[in-house]
């Protein structure tokens, strides 16, 4: 007879390790993968984005109207942004990586908050300056819901927003 496994939590206490891991993984970002819905297909879409921290540490992004993560995010601002990159050597899966859920907003184009982002984004990614200003541009911000870390074979960790904005900026 083959006895029943037992559920063991996987989950590790968050500490200041896990956190300042999780918060360098965003305040090193400059890109990662968001998932959203697809409001034709209602099923998930992933799709590579640039990313950015605003002025409290949250991330944020510039994306263009004509994208179809754009138009998810508009239809249904639910997503999830996932952060970090295999090294060169050894299992991708041993890397630490953090997924954010999230809700995205939309920043209005001509606006304090728009101007602060534009500064803040081109301190960051002075690249962006080639489209920075075409108008089918817009700045997204990312408010955290909920965060998830796997710091590597057997760290798990769940996170709340003020475990990783605490320490960004």
């Amino acid at each position: 007879m083959v006895e029943p496994q037992q559920k063991t939590d996987v989950i590790r206490p968050t500490d200041d390790d896990a956190r300042t891991l999780a918060q360098s993984l965003l305040t090193q970002a400059t890109y990662g993968a968001i998932g959203v819905m697809d409001p034709t297909t209602q099923t998930p879409m992933v799709t590579r984005i640039a990313l950015a921290t605003g002025p409290d540490g949250a991330p944020v992004t510039l994306i263009s109207d004509l994208s179809q993560h754009t138009r998810a995010l508009r239809d249904n601002p639910a997503c999830s942004l996932l952060l970090g990159e295999p090294g060169d050597k050894g299992d991708p899966l041993t890397h630490p990586r953090l997924t954010l859920q999230c809700r995205a907003a939309f920043v209005a184009q001509n606006t304090p908050e728009h101007a602060a982002l534009r500064t803040r984004y081109l301190n960051q990614r002075p690249k962006a300056r080639l489209y920075i200003d075409f108008a089918d541009f817009r700045f997204v911000t990312f408010d955290i819901i909920e965060a998830f870390l796997n710091g590597g074979f057997g760290k798990a960790y769940t996170l709340a927003k003020a475990d990783i904005i605490a320490r960004a900026g």
